[in-house]
């Protein structure tokens, strides 16, 4: 069976490696789907923080040819969020901005790469959740998730990009270099105490605080 698999092209491993992720991350969410009230405070701070981040996300510092750019902190809304809330309403609310980014400026090469570059990788910000202690952690968890769906789809669907580059190497350099920096921005910002304060105001007045 190892000898079968070691046989499989990249494209065939990266597809197997995404149903693979969804399948876990299904069944974690459906474990912690009891614990979870969706609230009306919780609804009005999620649109809230897509509105933030999708406002973000139109001020492109930097843009790449396909698809993919660096933005003044777009994500650090989503990623407080799901410290806030958790990982459950993260993964929802990033779907919902995932769509939005995907009407907004789309790189579309086709329907299968829509959802996993779209409601997939911006739902896995919400991951960020499944660590609520510290912020920072919090935003290498969200975008390594979000990382995790665009570097699959790259070796899917944009390998003839690559070269002679090996196509794992072209997807994780290409996806690496625009969402390093961004989250090395939100890293940056996240330090702020203004921010820093935000959150824990936040997690006070949240009633799920302790819920996850």
């Amino acid at each position: 069976m190892f000898k079968k698999l070691l046989e499989l092209n990249e494209t065939t491993l990266a597809i197997l490696a995404v149903l693979f992720i969804i399948g876990i991350t299904g069944i974690i969410m459906f474990k912690k789907r009891k614990q979870v009230n969706l609230t009306t405070k919780m609804m009005v701070y999620g649109s809230l923080c897509i509105s933030l981040s999708f406002v973000l996300s139109n001020i492109r510092l930097y843009r790449l040819p396909q698809g993919g750019s660096v933005t003044p902190a777009s994500m650090l809304p989503m990623v407080i969020y799901a410290v806030v809330f958790g990982p459950l309403p993260g993964i929802i609310a990033g779907v919902a901005y995932g769509l939005l980014q995907y009407i907004q400026a789309s790189y579309v090469v086709h329907w299968a790469q829509i959802i996993i570059d779209y409601p997939l990788a911006f739902g896995f910000l919400g991951l960020a959740g499944l660590y609520r202690k510290n912020l920072i952690v919090a935003l290498v968890i969200g975008t390594f998730g979000r990382f995790i769906m665009h570097f699959l789809s790259g070796i899917i669907f944009f390998g003839h990009y690559a070269g002679d580059t090996p196509v794992a190497l072209y997807s994780l350099i290409y996806n690496g270099s625009f969402l390093g920096v961004d989250l090395l921005i939100c890293i940056v910002v996240s330090f702020m105490p203004q921010i820093q304060n935000l959150v824990r105001e936040l997690k006070k007045k949240s009633s799920l605080l302790n819920t996850y």
